[in-house]
């Protein structure tokens, strides 16, 4: 057991590209060996009557080496995403605090899928490529886990399937998390096939890979430097999506009732991470932050407009606070909204986000942990003011506020007063409550604690 964990975190790591969603012609491979094809169409037919999906129409198999690979990755990269879309996520994720200033967010992710690619599956081209620098006993466990999307896309076109989430990205992270999932849970069966034992056989399978992958991640040179959350984003879609797997395997059917998933797919990574959610048939009510977008006065331009899902707020949460409060925390997220804007002349940037959790005792929870969050990422501020569901202070990138009310929270940061009470009253929100004014205002320059800061700041108070 401990070698096949060892062996499926190896893989997990090395083949963090192994489905991908858009494609781009390549050139021609060589001439594949003979004892390719054979392994490849004995793994095919075995993997095929494993999960229940049959063979509806010949598949395209090429040997590939490394160049080639690498290559069809980076126009899968480019094509994927122009330079607008990459600029808007890096700033998203750094208003988060998920990525530091100026970080190189596509430099990252490119060198990252670029690294160690063991083999993929093309659902354009309906060709699976394998690494030519792979030994064959091992290219029959990649290609047990490639195969499973190529069977998946046969009988439910993966890319169609995929792309139906836009532009919620984290419905978009569930669908690739049932994707990858069942391709692990696959590869096991097959790896099993011999002893006779399915997943279900098997204890929980996340933590058993995880645990193996602390090790096993540190001689990952790329990976080991990523941020955590980047690090977490590639991981989760094969650690959640098999537990998310195995937990429906073991709900009755076997595979022929899992497959139903792709008929009514997760809405959320809330649903990957509690797979009894989805059982149940939870429905989740959007959360509008339209009347806030509007009330955003000319000279703004949006960025982008989307959800974190628990798998965002719990990687927000887990970068401030710890993985262990971060998991207390993010299972009382119930939907969310955020936006995030960019003022033309100044290049500030405006952050919007609209959680709602379970309930207002979760709510009051989080409004304590959030108010800590913003503070640990801003450490220059002035002129807090507190209250138990409004919380404020002021930055030099502009004024950040928390405002809770019954089930749900707003949290905005990078705005004056004025045009945070303009948010609220378009969602029609009361007022939150204000600081008492000051007999005679005065604006000063605050001088820190050597401790903290050789030198003095102005600091501004909020407007």
């Amino acid at each position: 057991m401990k070698r096949l964990i060892s062996t499926l975190a190896a893989l997990v790591l090395f083949s963090l590209a192994a489905f991908s969603q858009q494609s781009s012609p390549v050139p021609p491979a060589a001439p594949a060996s003979p004892e390719f094809l054979k392994a490849a169409d004995e793994v095919l037919a075995d993997v095929s009557k494993l999960i229940s999906l049959p063979v509806k129409s010949p598949l395209k198999k090429t040997v590939r080496s490394r160049e080639e690979i690498r290559e069809y990755i980076l126009r899968e990269v480019r094509e994927d995403r122009d330079a607008a879309k990459w600029d808007a996520d890096q700033k998203a994720l750094e208003k988060f605090g998920l990525l530091p200033r100026g970080f190189d967010l596509q430099k990252c992710v490119v060198d990252l899928l670029t690294e160690q690619v063991a083999g993929l599956y093309d659902p354009k081209g309906k060709e699976f490529y394998i690494a030519d620098w792979i030994a064959l006993q091992d290219q029959r466990m990649v290609m047990a886990h490639e195969l499973v999307h190529a069977l998946q896309d046969q009988h439910f076109d993966l890319k169609v399937w995929s792309e139906a989430a836009r532009p919620n990205d984290d419905a978009e992270l569930a669908r690739h998390s049932v994707l990858e999932g069942a391709a692990i849970a696959g590869m096991l069966e097959y790896l099993l096939r011999e002893q006779k034992l399915t997943v279900n056989d098997m204890p929980d399978l996340e933590q058993l890979i995880r645990a193996q992958m602390v090790g096993e991640t540190n001689k990952q040179s790329q990976l080991a430097r990523a941020p955590a959350y980047i690090r977490d984003s590639l991981l989760f879609p094969y650690l959640a999506g098999v537990t998310f797997t195995q937990r429906l395997l073991r709900a009755g059917g076997g595979w022929e009732q899992f497959h139903k998933v792709f008929e009514k797919p997760p809405a959320s990574t809330r649903q990957i991470l509690h797979p009894d959610l989805y059982l149940s048939g939870e429905n989740l009510l959007p959360v509008p932050l339209s009347a806030a977008i509007g009330a955003v006065p000319a000279g703004w331009k949006k960025l982008d407009e989307n959800t974190l899902g628990e798998f965002g707020v719990h990687a927000v949460l887990k970068q401030f606070l710890g993985d262990e409060r971060a998991r207390r925390l993010s299972p009382a997220w119930a939907g969310d909204s955020y936006a995030v804007f960019e003022q033309e002349k100044t290049k500030r940037v405006l952050l919007l986000f609209r959680l709602r959790l379970a309930g207002a005792v979760d709510a009051a929870r989080f409004f304590g942990a959030y108010s800590e969050t913003l503070e640990l990422k801003y450490a220059l501020r002035s002129t807090l003011f507190r209250r138990p569901n409004f919380f404020s202070f002021a930055t030099g990138q502009g004024g950040v506020f928390l405002y809770c009310r019954r089930d749900d929270c707003l949290a905005v940061e990078g705005a004056t007063r004025a045009l945070f009470d303009l948010f609220t009253r378009a969602l029609r929100w009361p007022d939150a409550a204000r600081p008492a004014s000051p007999a005679k205002p005065a604006e000063k320059i605050v001088s820190l604690p050597s401790s903290l800061h050789r030198g003095s700041y102005t600091l501004y108070p909020t407007p």
